[in-house]
């Protein structure tokens, strides 16, 4: 199998999605600086540090402290040619200005949780093995998925789990949920959602989607995205471009959205005849259609089975 395809070490804990996707996007070059949001292992990034030889800088962001660890490790023969902060993409202006940057020539973003969260029990994301329900990607940081929970009114626990997980089920689960209160491990609260949607309902497990959600809404997922897009796009320089790949519908209905307005001159209501708004292009949508992996990527990485990878260059 080609190295290329899932990285440059195919025992890294966390083979990242859409490799050879994101280093055509961003075409890296020699002299050109790079942002990384979410580093993870530190998979893109050493594609892009590799490529942009042997001049090319990147700052790699991540709020996982273990992450952060591992990918200081894998990229550390980059010496100083790599930036790494443990820190939110939302702060990813005051990083740049800290470190001497003022633009960048490319933006990769991997949402969601990565296989390497997922595999530790005790960081509370998977529904398949036991250990404490947190789900935070920053532990120690706001409330865990088990103070949610716990302390989250039925009402809204159901609102939760249909808007972030589309759980059509919700509200039953919701219900079973605060009927078993206190709800602290991950195997307990998957046998109290499996106890609700019967395995004949769905062809994933059926904690899946309930789970998603709640990962979603500790972390504030999609408030953070939205937030940070708009800087995000700001700091590239002109030609500059953004990848960006999301694992489900309301992330991409968020990054699909944000594009098609920022590649739009006009965004006053259809019926106005007159356009008022004085609104500008900044980008031009480079994929009208998401990106998605092929057969021999998902057949290799089942997480590659769902994302979208959607780019767009800065213009102005």
């Amino acid at each position: 199998m080609n190295k290329d395809f899932l990285g440059d070490d195919l025992t890294s804990p966390h083979q990242p999605v859409l490799y050879n996707e994101i280093l055509t996007a961003l075409v890296p070059e020699s002299g050109r600086k790079y942002l990384d949001c979410t580093l993870g292992a530190g998979g893109h990034a050493f594609g892009i540090l590799e490529r942009s030889s042997p001049f090319g800088q990147l700052l790699g962001l991540d709020l996982d402290p273990e992450a952060i660890k591992i990918a200081q490790s894998r990229l550390c023969t980059f010496s100083d040619r790599v930036h790494i902060r443990n820190v939110s993409y939302l702060d990813a202006k005051d990083v740049l200005r800290d470190i001497g940057w003022d633009k960048v020539d490319g933006v990769v973003m991997d949402l969601g949780v990565s296989s390497m969260q997922i595999d530790n029990a005790e960081r509370g994301f998977s529904f398949q093995k036991d250990g404490a329900l947190d789900m935070r990607f920053h532990p120690g940081m706001g409330i865990s998925a088990a103070d949610l929970v716990n302390n989250t009114d039925e009402q809204e626990l159901a609102n939760i789990l249909w808007h972030y997980g589309e759980e059509k089920l919700s509200r039953r689960i919701a219900s079973a949920i605060v009927k078993n209160r206190p709800v602290t491990r991950t195997v307990q609260l998957a046998d109290i959602i499996r106890q609700v949607v019967r395995k004949h309902y769905t062809r994933i497990d059926p904690a899946t989607r309930s789970f998603q959600a709640l990962r979603i809404a500790v972390n504030k997922e999609l408030v953070v995205l939205e937030n940070a897009l708009p800087e995000l796009a700001s700091l590239l320089n002109p030609g500059g471009r953004m990848a960006i790949i999301s694992f489900h519908s309301l992330e991409d209905r968020i990054v699909k959205l944000f594009f098609k307005k920022e590649s739009t001159n006009c965004i006053c209501p259809p019926e106005q005849p007159v356009c008022n708004c004085a609104h500008q292009a900044s980008i031009r949508v480079i994929t009208h259609h998401p990106i998605q992996a092929g057969d021999l990527e998902i057949e290799a990485n089942g997480r590659s089975r769902s994302a979208k990878l959607r780019i767009a260059e800065r213009i102005l």
